[in-house]
């Protein structure tokens, strides 16, 4: 620890209050973009909180060590995942937020194919309750609150970025991000598709009042 305060203390007032933050915010939400996302003009702008972890990514990695996390960075498809080894840092999702994650991760790998790497899959909430409904995850539509509070939590670890819009409002757009693929690993997915069949024999597929935690995101809890 002697080695982090020594360089800690070489960062200015400023950048020592930056780095406060920003290892306030990898907590809170795992993931974090190189780029953001300009709706209005469908452009990804540079995300100088990135820039300023990268910059300083031996002290960040340091501190978040000793606490048992560790942060990986993968520049090519610009994404930094914080993750850990104790249970209690982990988020559980819920079955119905599995299941929309896992129709997202559907939908970027299908539009990944007819576009070029560096455009943007864009998705609205209309298309993905569609994709859940074609892979036969769910039978009828979910309730706006289901929407609401799923849609929400997957904005909160930066796997989708909202346009302006409510949660639950069908044409309310979302840029699906890269960091979705480290979320679900190919292993994963094998698991995941045991799930949508298992949701699909069910003959009453209303997940609804559905508690039973299948993913597991390594997040510090709210």
């Amino acid at each position: 620890m002697a080695d982090f305060q020594e360089n800690f203390e070489k960062l200015n007032m400023t950048d020592r209050e930056r780095f406060r933050q920003m290892v306030n915010y990898l907590l809170g939400h795992t993931y974090l973009l190189s780029r953001t996302m300009n709706f209005e003009e469908e452009t990804r702008p540079v995300n100088n909180d990135y820039l300023f972890v990268e910059r300083n990514l031996d002290l960040f990695q340091d501190y978040l060590s000793y606490a048992g996390f560790r942060l990986m960075v993968d520049n090519n498809y610009g994404v930094m995942a914080l993750s850990s080894e104790f249970e209690g840092s982990r988020v559980h999702f819920d079955k119905f937020t599995t299941l929309m994650i896992y129709c997202l991760r559907l939908i970027y790998e299908e539009e990944r194919e007819k576009i070029t790497l560096t455009d943007t899959v864009f998705v609205t909430t209309s298309d993905i309750v569609g994709k859940m409904l074609t892979v036969g995850a769910i039978k009828k539509k979910p309730s706006d609150r289901q929407l609401r509070d799923s849609l929400r939590l997957i904005g909160r670890f930066n796997l989708v970025l909202k346009d302006s819009g409510t949660w639950e409002q069908a044409d309310t757009r979302y840029a699906i991000m890269p960091s979705l693929l480290f979320i679900i690993s190919n292993e994963r997915i094998k698991n995941l598709n045991s799930l949508v069949k298992d949701s699909a024999d069910r003959p009453d597929n209303d997940v609804e009042e559905e508690s039973s935690e299948e993913m597991e995101e390594e997040t510090e809890e709210d």
